[in-house]
């Protein structure tokens, strides 16, 4: 005689799965402050709104924090990446390693997002009317390259979700 057995597994992704990554970049956002000097702390408690609400929601691709000088990303800048996990487990690391004493001289603090292949199954006014319950407005923009590379050094996830952080190292 033969048995089987199935299990079937529902996953639903929360709100409180959101928080738990964002909060995650708020923390890594601070120590940048610390070193650098920004994000202000408002500027934090928006983006970490804005990535809960995108993340929630599965409208995230890419977004990035730090600074540019000469039009090209330099150390610290940090690039998440939104990923469905698709039942594979995913480390869920600490935050931090933004290293400090890197020269940002005449450069500027900036944030570019790209949104996911999701975003573009809204219509214009669905993704109007999104945007405009989002804490900033961003306005239109291209992405840069990179001075140096980026390595790929954090993992967060939660509730089936993860977001890989890379950072600009310097050569």
């Amino acid at each position: 005689m033969t048995q089987s057995y199935t299990i079937t597994e529902s996953r639903t992704f929360t709100v409180t799965h959101a928080r738990h990554m964002a909060a995650k970049v708020a923390a890594d956002l601070k120590r940048m402050q610390r070193f650098y000097g920004e994000p202000s702390d408002s500027d934090t408690a928006e983006y970490e709104e804005e990535v809960t609400s995108l993340i929630r929601d599965g409208y995230l691709g890419v977004v990035w924090y730090g600074y540019k000088r000469d039009g090209e990303w330099i150390e610290p800048t940090l690039r998440y990446t939104a990923h469905e996990l698709a039942d594979q487990p995913a480390p869920n690391d600490d935050p931090g390693k933004v290293r400090p004493s890197k020269d940002t001289t005449g450069a500027t603090f900036y944030s570019f997002l790209e949104y996911s292949g999701a975003w573009s199954n809204l219509t214009q006014s669905e993704q109007e009317q999104y945007k405009a319950n989002l804490p900033f407005q961003r306005v239109n923009g291209s992405t840069s390259s990179v001075h140096g590379y980026l390595e790929n050094d954090r993992v967060y996830s939660s509730g089936g979700r993860s977001l890989n952080r890379a950072s600009v190292r310097s050569y």
